[in-house]
C-alpha cells in the first residue's frame, strides 16, 4: 500500500524536477542506487519493470526505503497493463509510468488515488490522458518527439498540462536548462546518471555527487 498521498507524490516531483529511472537485477545493488540518490536530494525514484521477478527486487525495495530512506517516494515504471500495475501497488508502489497510455492502467490507479504517468507523443495523447484522469504526462520518447521546443509548443495552448521528460536527459546545464526553460514538471533520467562502469566499480559516492550536482542546476532554472 502506497506510504504518500497523490498530492504528496506529484508535490515531490515538481519540487525537485527529477526523478531517477533504475533497474537492476540485484536487490542490494537497487538498494545502494537508491541511498545514493536519496543523499544527493532526490526524493522520488522509478524503479522500472524491465527484467524477471523485477517485483520481487521492487518489494525489498519498498521495505528497504522505508526504513532506510524515509521521505523516498518510491514507484514503478515501464508499465503497459493493468495487471502489472495491480501488482506494484499491492506491493507499494506510490506512482506508476508507462512508456504509452493505457486507459484500464488508469482506472487501476485512479481507483486507488495513484499517480499514473503515461507515455505520450502528441497534444492528442496528452489530452486524452489528461481526461483520464492522468495529472503528469510523461513526454516520450523525449528527444524523438521535438524535444524542448515540443515542450514549450504544448505548453502554449494548455499552460494547465503537468509535463515529465523521458529520453534525451542528460545531467549537464545545457540540457537541463532547456527543458527546464521550456516548461517542464520534472525530468526522468536513467543511463546519464547510472553510468554502468560506475554501477560495476560500486562507486555510490559519485551517483551522489551526479544527483546534487544535476539538482543544483534544475534549481538554479525552475
Amino acid at each position: 500500500m502506497a506510504r504518500f498521498s497523490k498530492m504528496q507524490v506529484l508535490a515531490a516531483m515538481a519540487s525537485t524536477g527529477m526523478v531517477p529511472v533504475f533497474y537492476h537485477k540485484d536487490a542490494e545493488t537497487a538498494k545502494s542506487v537508491i541511498k545514493a540518490c536519496y543523499e544527493g536530494g532526490v526524493r522520488a525514484f522509478e524503479f522500472t519493470n524491465r527484467g524477471d521477478f523485477a517485483h520481487e527486487v521492487f518489494g525489498a525495495l519498498v521495505k528497504f526505503a522505508a526504513t532506510e530512506c524515509p521521505e523516498l517516494i518510491l514507484g514503478v515504471g515501464s508499465v503497459v497493463d493493468p495487471a502489472t500495475a495491480a501488482l506494484y501497488i499491492q506491493l507499494g508502489a506510490n506512482f506508476v509510468v508507462g512508456p504509452m497510455f493505457n486507459p484500464e492502467v488508469a482506472k487501476v490507479c485512479n481507483r486507488r488515488l495513484i499517480p499514473y504517468t503515461p507515455g505520450c507523443g502528441s497534444v492528442t495523447e496528452i489530452s486524452t490522458a489528461q481526461e483520464a484522469g492522468c495529472d503528469l504526462c510523461k513526454i516520450f520518447p523525449a528527444g524523438n518527439v521535438g524535444g524542448p521546443s515540443f515542450v514549450k509548443n504544448v505548453k502554449a495552448p494548455m499552460p494547465w498540462s503537468m509535463l515529465m521528460v523521458t529520453g534525451a536527459v542528460e545531467p549537464t546545464e545545457e540540457n537541463l536548462s532547456a527543458w527546464i526553460k521550456a516548461g517542464v514538471t520534472c525530468v526522468g533520467m536513467g543511463s546519464k546518471l547510472f553510468p554502468s562502469e560506475v554501477i560495476a566499480r560500486k562507486e555510490w559516492d559519485t551517483i551522489t555527487g551526479y544527483c546534487k550536482e544535476a539538482l543544483a542546476i534544475i534549481r538554479r532554472y525552475q
